[in-house]
């Protein structure tokens, strides 16, 4: 190893939201820990006075989370918009169902809450961590720490957690492009769906294209919303009314965040319409549910897409995200996936810590993919589900899930079960995303 070389316990490649929250909950520990991106936060006054077109829908337990995080108080000083309530419906029939808060015996479902403040309050904390590390700059290569030499893995050399015995790996080292070698105990890809951790390490992924393009803007309706999260299922795709709040004490808000699902080529046609065109066109596929559409902000598209690693762990390494899992954003349990995978991964990390284990031993590392790869794959397996079941214009499929979906609604266990998982309360829920003031590892 070259003298120069540092050794951090912990190397997150990633300074995003889940990449920031394996740091913050780490940080308050003795373990030394490095994070590294290219990019950092902006701060608030930077900020246009426009929403961030980027909304994610925090589950209470990834609020939770953030708040033992010491990041939550933070948050709500600029905007979080609460919804108490979620009403989905069968565009192409009568099959509706809807969840209450109050029902549920909680005082809200959700908060829908923009990127740039989460990521901003989670690397502001992150700065008050003495013991945690940020370098602003990039990954260039990761080598087999036994030969540091050698040149990148190959991209095409897919590997299996299988194909290694537990402790066959004598570590990395990871060369950054400002020429600073680190050699870390633990290296995480936290780095996104185009992560260069998973990629250079050859982690073997399973991938498809939906041939879907989502929409994505904010707009103003002319009735309020209610603090109520509103989807409909659409032959072409789901549309999907997120409520937002100009302030968080704001009443009466009639400004929504929309996810629109639609086919490649449709979408290119409605991304080609002008304001008034296009407005008129979603208040119509929204069936005028919050009237018309009164203003809208610029439109941005992505192409859906959904990637799951096979392993989430080789030696060594561990993926968590997005750079582990990408999910389709009908259900917007992308960002609380990575909140869970980050939580579990910390409170693996600092238990064996505390027993003396080594970090990096694999078991640690199979223990977090144990715990946290099925509950992955179940909310992936079931997004694919209802994608494609919404998807099929077949009258006796459509008059099938009219009925199931008028039966669970009238059934108040069912949908509390459900409510339970899609809240991220149920299963295997790790310390920081349980109720409660502090984190017992």
């Amino acid at each position: 190893m070259n003298a120069g070389t540092q050794q951090p316990d912990v190397l997150i490649v990633g300074a995003g939201m889940a990449g920031l929250t394996l740091a913050c909950a780490l940080g308050q520990s003795a373990l030394r820990i490095i994070v590294i991106d290219t990019q950092t936060p902006l701060p608030p006054a930077q900020w246009p006075n426009s929403f961030d077109p980027r909304v994610s829908a925090l589950t209470p337990a990834s609020v939770n989370i953030l708040r033992k995080l010491g990041v939550w108080d933070d948050m709500a000083t600029h905007r979080v918009a609460a919804f108490t309530g979620m009403d989905v419906w069968d565009g192409d029939g009568t099959g509706s169902i809807q969840f209450d808060a109050a029902n549920m015996g909680v005082e809200e479902l959700g908060f829908l809450v923009e990127n740039r403040i989460t990521t901003h309050c989670l690397f502001e904390r992150l700065g008050q961590l003495p013991n945690v590390t940020f370098i602003k700059t990039g990954l260039a290569r990761i080598t087999e720490a036994a030969d540091s030499s050698v040149n990148d893995l190959p991209k095409s050399r897919a590997r299996s957690s299988d194909s290694f015995a537990p402790n066959d790996s004598n570590g990395w080292c990871v060369t950054l492009t400002d020429g600073t070698s680190l050699q870390p105990r633990l290296l995480i890809g936290a780095d996104g769906a185009q992560s260069r951790v998973r990629d250079q390490l050859g982690f073997r992924c399973r991938n498809w294209g939906y041939e879907q393009s989502a929409i994505v803007t904010t707009v103003t309706s002319a009735k309020p919303h209610d603090d109520i999260a509103r989807q409909v299922f659409l032959e072409t795709g789901p549309l999907a009314f997120l409520p937002l709040r100009a302030s968080t004490n704001e009443r009466h808000s009639c400004v929504s965040s929309i996810v629109w699902s639609l086919d490649t080529a449709a979408a290119k046609s409605v991304m080609a319409l002008d304001d008034t065109a296009f407005r008129q066109q979603l208040a119509r596929a929204f069936e005028h549910r919050l009237g018309e559409i009164v203003a809208s902000d610029r439109r941005f598209s992505f192409p859906l897409t959904q990637n799951h690693a096979v392993d989430y762990v080789l030696p060594g390494v561990a993926l968590i995200g997005d750079a582990a899992h990408t999910i389709h954003p009908l259900a917007g349990q992308g960002i609380n996936l990575g909140f869970l995978d980050a939580a579990v991964l910390a409170e693996e990390i600092l238990q064996a810590h505390t027993n003396g284990l080594p970090i990096d031993d694999f078991s640690v590392l199979r223990k977090y993919q144990r715990r946290r790869k099925p509950h992955n794959l179940m909310l992936m397996s079931a997004m694919e589900g209802f994608k494609r079941l919404f998807g099929l214009d077949v009258p006796p499929l459509r008059i099938a899930r009219n009925l199931g979906m008028s039966f669970f609604n009238r059934h108040g266990l069912i949908k509390q079960e459900i409510m339970q998982r899609a809240m991220g309360l149920g299963g295997d829920v790790p310390a920081l995303a349980q109720p409660g003031l502090s984190a017992d590892f």
